[in-house]
C-alpha cells in the first residue's frame, strides 16, 4: 500500500517540546529535532543556535502519512500545544530561537498555515504572532537531541515544560493519538 508521504516544518519554541509531542500522534511518520530559518553560513551547532546570533530557530520536522492526518490538523495540534501569542518567546526560553513558526513546503501548506491563525485567532485573546517563512533549509540537531523526553524524561525540564503541554496534548486531541 502506497503512503502519501509530505513533510512539515514547525517551530514552537524548544525542539525537545514540539518533538514530544507529535511523537504521539497517529499518522506521523517521523520526528527530527533541528534548525532552520536563519542566515549564518555552515551548519550550525546547539551552542551556537542557544547564542541567538544565527537567526535559526528551534524547529522539527515532520514526514507524516497525509491519508491518516492533513497538514491541517497537525496546525491545529501545534498552534494548540504551545503559545502562538508570544513573540520569540515560549514560557522562560527567550530569544528568536524560540519562535514560534511555520515553514512551509509549497504553497498549499502557507494557504493552509495562513487559514489556520485565521481560523484560530478567535480562540486566543492575544493576537497569533506566528511567523509563516519559506524553507530554505533543514539541518538536523546533534543526536543527542533526538528523542529527547523519551529519553530524558525523568529530568526537571522534561517535568516541568514537557508534561504539562503533552497533558494538554492528551486532553484536547486525544482522538489523534496513538
Amino acid at each position: 500500500m502506497n503512503k502519501n508521504i509530505q513533510t512539515a516544518t514547525l517551530g514552537g519554541g524548544c525542539f525537545w517540546c514540539t518533538e514530544a509531542v507529535f511523537q504521539e500522534v497517529k499518522g506521523i511518520e517521523k520526528v527530527v529535532s533541528g534548525y532552520s530559518g536563519g542566515n549564518a553560513p555552515g551548519k550550525p551547532t546547539y551552542r551556537e543556535i542557544c547564542s541567538g546570533l544565527t537567526g535559526h530557530a528551534e524547529v522539527i520536522q515532520l514526514t507524516f502519512d497525509a491519508d491518516m492526518i492533513s497538514f491541517e490538523e497537525i496546525l491545529v495540534i501545534f498552534m494548540t500545544t504551545h503559545d502562538p501569542t508570544t513573540l520569540n518567546r515560549q514560557g522562560a526560553d527567550r530569544g528568536t530561537q524560540y519562535r514560534s513558526v511555520i515553514f512551509y513546503h509549497n504553497k498549499n501548506q502557507k494557504t493552509i498555515a495562513t487559514e489556520v491563525i485565521k481560523q484560530l485567532q478567535q480562540y486566543f485573546e492575544d493576537k497569533i504572532v506566528t511567523e509563516i517563512s519559506p524553507l530554505a533549509i533543514f539541518y538536523e540537531a546533534e543526536q543527542e537531541h533526538q528523542n529527547y523526553y523519551r529519553e530524558n524524561a525523568q529530568q526537571g525540564y522534561c517535568s516541568f515544560v514537557i508534561a504539562p503541554k503533552l497533558a494538554k496534548l492528551r486532553k484536547l486531541h486525544a482522538d489523534k493519538l496513538v
